[in-house]
């Protein structure tokens, strides 16, 4: 007989991604969104660079605390703020292997340039509808959770 899973056990074995949004109305969004395509994460919600890297400084002697991915708004609220933290995490001995993925609205090409140059896995034009939201995160869960052998996993399962 297949043993029954309660909520109490799925949240303990929920997987966290860091979601990095200075907008809350944002924020929750991308909460539900995740909530329905990525049920094995616990997304963890930090609203500036600071937050983000207190965060991930808490985190930094457990490995299975690390996020497995990084989701980063570039505009927080300034894209100087946003470049800013990429620049913290990317040159960070152990930050750096967490996959990171920019969410922005913006669409200008310069922006595209200078994020790829901090070394980000992807760069993702923020959907416009919750409908957008929920196709664009089943399709990000696809690749990074069905396709893709992700660093951190690599690290916790050789120890």
């Amino acid at each position: 007989m297949a043993k029954l899973t309660t909520p109490k056990r799925r949240k303990a074995n929920r997987i966290p991604i860091l979601i990095i949004e200075d907008n809350a109305d944002q924020w929750l969004i991308i909460r539900s969104a995740l909530s329905q395509c990525f049920p094995e994460v616990e997304p963890v919600w930090t609203n500036n660079a600071t937050q983000a890297l207190k965060y991930l400084e808490a985190c930094s002697t457990d490995d299975a605390k690390l996020p497995r991915l990084i989701l980063q708004d570039l505009y927080l609220p300034s894209r100087e703020e946003g470049w800013g933290l990429l620049d913290s995490i990317k040159s960070h001995t152990l930050y750096r292997q967490i996959p990171l993925v920019i969410l922005s609205n913006s669409q200008d090409h310069s922006d595209v340039l200078k994020s790829y140059t901090f070394s980000i896995a992807s760069y993702i034009i923020k959907p416009i509808t919750y409908h957008q939201w929920l196709t664009c995160f089943y399709t990000f869960r696809r690749y990074w959770w069905e396709s893709v052998m992700l660093p951190l996993h690599i690290l916790q399962t050789s120890r």
